[in-house]
C-alpha cells in the first residue's frame, strides 16, 4: 500500500476542484492536497488516483508522491464552511494524499509549449487509462521548477463507476479533440511503442497493490482481490490493442 499519514491540521479548501479538496498538514512534515473519500465521487475516484497516478510515475511522467492520509474530522473544526465541515465529517479514515507543490503554476497552453514527444506521451497515458479531464477548460496540468506535472486522475477509469458493462469499454476510442496538449501531440506511434510494452502484469500488479483494500470494497465483487483482478484484466487487455483507441496524430 502507499506510505501513511496523518493529518494533523487542516490549512484551506481549494475551490477550483470539483471534488473539493484541502490542503492539509501531515505528521511527517510535509503539506498534502486531500482528496476526501466523502465527497460526491467517492472511493472510486481515489482509486482511480491511485492506479492512474503510480501507472504514470512507472512510465516516466511526473506525478506528485501520493500517500494515504489518515483524517480524524476534528481537525476541520476550526472551519468556519459547513460544506467542509459536512465533507470531512464523511471522510474519517483513510483519505488520498497528493504532495502539495509550493509555487506551482496552473498550466496554459498559450504560455507553456510542450516538447512533442512529452505531449505524446501524456496524450497516449489519458488515452490508455479513459482520462476525459485535460481538457483546455481544465488541465490539470501544473508547472513547477520549469517541469510538466500530471495531476488529478479522478475521472480516469470510468468504466470502473458500472462494472457490469465494462466490457464494452476495454477497446473504446478515445476523443482527443479536447485534450489540451493536442496540438503538440505529433508522436503517437513513438509513444505508443514506447509506453505499451511497460504496461506489464507485473506492473499493473504492483500498482494495484498500493490501492487499499477498503476503497476497493463494494457490491461489485467478493474481496479486494477479485476487484484487483478485474482492473489489472481490463488494463491489460486495453494496452494489447492501442490500435483500437490511440488516436491519429495531429498535423505537425
Amino acid at each position: 500500500m502507499l506510505r501513511q499519514v496523518t493529518g494533523i491540521r487542516y490549512v484551506t479548501p481549494l475551490r477550483e476542484g470539483g471534488s473539493l479538496p484541502g490542503v492539509v498538514e501531515a505528521d511527517d512534515l510535509g503539506t498534502y492536497v486531500a482528496k476526501f473519500r466523502g465527497a460526491g465521487q467517492g472511493p472510486k475516484a481515489l482509486v482511480a488516483e491511485v492506479i492512474c497516478g503510480e501507472l504514470a510515475r512507472r512510465l516516466g511522467l511526473a506525478v506528485p508522491r501520493l500517500v494515504v492520509l489518515d483524517i480524524d474530522p476534528v481537525i476541520g473544526r476550526a472551519e468556519p464552511d459547513e460544506e467542509v465541515q459536512e465533507l470531512l465529517r464523511g471522510s474519517g479514515g483513510a483519505n488520498l494524499g497528493m504532495d502539495f507543490l509550493p509555487g506551482a503554476l496552473g498550466y496554459d497552453p498559450m504560455a507553456h509549449p510542450v516538447d512533442p514527444v512529452l505531449a505524446s506521451r501524456v496524450l497516449w497515458f489519458d488515452a490508455f487509462t479513459e482520462n476525459v479531464d485535460r481538457s483546455w477548460r481544465n488541465p490539470n496540468l501544473l508547472i513547477w521548477h520549469r517541469q510538466l506535472w500530471l495531476i488529478d486522475h479522478g475521472a480516469c477509469l470510468y468504466f470502473h463507476h458500472n462494472w457490469p458493462r465494462a466490457e464494452a469499454a476495454v477497446h473504446r476510442p478515445y476523443r482527443a479533440d479536447d485534450h489540451v496538449l493536442a496540438p503538440y501531440a505529433t508522436r503517437h506511434a513513438e509513444a505508443d511503442a514506447d509506453l505499451a510494452p511497460r504496461v506489464t502484469p507485473a506492473l499493473l500488479t504492483e500498482v494495484l497493490a498500493l490501492v487499499p483494500d477498503d476503497w476497493l470494497a463494494g457490491p461489485d465483487f467478493d474481496s479486494a482481490d477479485a476487484a484487483r483482478a478485474a482492473y489489472a484484466d481490463h488494463l491489460a487487455r486495453r494496452v494489447a490493442r492501442t490500435a483500437d483507441w490511440l488516436p491519429q496524430e495531429s498535423a505537425a
